[in-house]
């Protein structure tokens, strides 16, 4: 197994990790005197850089595999639902918010698979980036405004306005995906696209002339 394999794996191992963390009732919320919320914000923070590194070192070392493609995704979407959930259950966000984001999730992610099955790969598209930005800072903020002292308000609010971008992104690139899915897999609207790509350019060429 290659390393970005190897690390998108291991953020799958820190999933469990991370609930423990944050809903086990440690004496004074602390773990070895640090508060479980620096505790779980590192651990998330840690999970969602392997993130970015793995995708990194995948192209760099041209390392880009079927297996990566697919459990890649299936990481991130473990990470982010344990995380929603876990924050559900500490009164930091609404169920049905989580319930919305986490269908989002499951639903683009078993798509993303039946493509991947067919041969035809469906990367994340500039929509789906920016809710996986907005869902990382979400998470954070609303971690670390959980506290034994009370709620950390600045940080509650930074994590509710990144949430509602996330539930608007979501919903958005739910319906580019459901586009994309589709196009590819649907024979007659790929050589419908097809043809009118190949019109489009000629069209742009007779312009350029």
């Amino acid at each position: 197994m290659n390393l970005p394999n190897s690390l998108t794996i291991s953020r799958i191992f820190f999933v469990p990790l991370l609930v423990v963390v944050l809903l086990t009732n440690f004496d004074g919320r602390n773990i070895l005197g640090v508060p479980t919320e620096l505790v779980g914000a590192a651990i998330f923070a840690v999970a969602s850089v392997t993130d970015w590194v793995d995708g990194y070192l995948a192209r760099r070392r041209k390392q880009i595999t079927m297996l990566g493609q697919v459990i890649d995704p299936l990481a991130d979407k473990l990470l982010i639902c344990a995380a929603l959930i876990s924050l559900v259950h500490m009164n930091l966000v609404l169920t049905w918010m989580a319930v919305l984001i986490i269908g989002r999730e499951i639903t683009v992610t078993t798509l993303r698979s039946v493509a991947y099955a067919r041969g035809v790969s469906m990367p994340a598209s500039r929509m789906g980036k920016a809710k996986m930005v907005a869902e990382i800072v979400a998470i954070l903020a609303l971690i670390l405004a959980h506290g034994a002292d009370g709620l950390r308000e600045p940080l509650y609010w930074i994590g509710q306005a990144a949430l509602w971008v996330v539930v608007v992104t979501a919903l958005t690139s739910a319906v580019d995906y459901f586009r994309r899915f589709n196009l590819v897999l649907n024979p007659r609207i790929a050589d419908f696209a097809a043809a009118r790509e190949q019109r489009q350019q000629a069209e742009k060429q007779v312009r350029q002339a």
